[in-house]
């Protein structure tokens, strides 16, 4: 919205405000002056006829406050017609109308409000429907323009939303309003601004409560991405097999040319490997020959020289 408008307006505002203030003097001054004229009849020095001239014109004078005075809330503004034409906005506080020729046509509020709209089974751009809940918060800047430039223009702010909303819906992909939720905000504010400023109203904030897609797509994104994190795992699995190749063969250096050092090697993974009380280990006759560590008996002699004593 351009500034200098909403400066200007609220120029008029006031204005307005003064001419009900000077109004409203006039008239208690008036009514004042007709009560003291009464103090005077009842005294006795007058006619019974201008008693009754007088009463009749306290009762047209309090007729007059009944239908003429109005309250509007700090909130409120009242939107005065005069013989069918716009003639100002009152309020808010105590203000005055002529009874007849002036009427209210519309109590507009200034506050912030509240506006909950829905999109149901809308298709976005991939033909997927989803239930989309969201909260739209507004407010009225120019009570004139909600008041005589469309008739509810809560009921049109309401549905100038829900379209824009099965509008930007039918224009993105799914993985787009999962994933970018703020971005779909912004451009439903904007959207949504762009339509309400000619009613004088003005969208502070949109925000995306919810959005449900159907159970099955649900299930099957589910198992999508199950099955990506273990395609992800594999691989990562994959590589540490590489890396771990990687140092066996970087180790097979250092045994290449030393027979003695593999020798070692394997009988201390034997060892190893029978240091565990109950561990079986079925070494091939080849590698024992190549170990040189005799028969058979000799690591059976080993394994019980390893194993832990029973007490007798």
């Amino acid at each position: 919205m351009d500034p200098k408008f909403i400066r200007s307006f609220q120029k008029k505002q006031k204005k307005d405000d003064q001419h009900i203030s000077a109004m409203a003097g006039t008239l208690f001054g008036i009514f004042l002056a007709i009560t003291v004229l009464g103090a005077v009849l009842m005294d006795g020095r007058v006619p019974d006829l201008w008693i009754g001239l007088f009463v009749g014109v306290m009762t047209l004078a309090g007729t007059y406050i009944l239908f003429a005075l109005k309250v509007a809330s700090q909130w409120d503004k009242a939107v005065v017609l005069r013989l069918g034409k716009f003639h100002g906005l009152r309020g808010p506080g105590m203000f005055w109308i002529i009874p007849i020729v002036d009427s209210i046509a519309s109590w507009i509020d200034h506050r912030v409000m509240v506006s909950p709209f829905a999109a149901q089974k809308t298709l976005t751009k991939d033909t997927v429907p989803v239930d989309v809940d969201a909260v739209l918060f507004w407010v009225v800047w120019d009570a004139e323009k909600a008041a005589l430039e469309v008739e509810n223009y809560r009921g049109a702010v309401d549905w100038a939303a829900q379209t824009a909303l099965r509008d930007i819906i039918g224009r993105k992909m799914l993985a787009d309003i999962l994933v970018g939720r703020s971005m779909l905000d912004q451009e439903l504010q904007q959207i949504i601004d762009e339509r309400t400023t000619p009613w004088g109203v003005t969208v502070n904030s949109v925000e995306i409560r919810d959005i449900v897609i159907p159970q099955d797509l649900e299930d099957a994104m589910s198992r999508q991405a199950q099955a990506e994190r273990e395609r992800q795992a594999r691989v990562i699995l994959g590589e540490s097999e590489k890396q771990i190749a990687a140092s066996f063969a970087e180790a097979s250096q250092a045994y290449i040319n030393n027979p003695t050092a593999l020798h070692l090697r394997a009988m201390n993974m034997l060892f190893e490997g029978l240091k565990e009380k109950g561990a079986l280990v079925i070494v091939p006759s080849s590698a024992v020959d190549t170990m040189n560590l005799g028969a058979v008996g000799g690591l059976v002699s080993i394994a019980q020289n390893n194993l832990p004593k029973e007490n007798e």
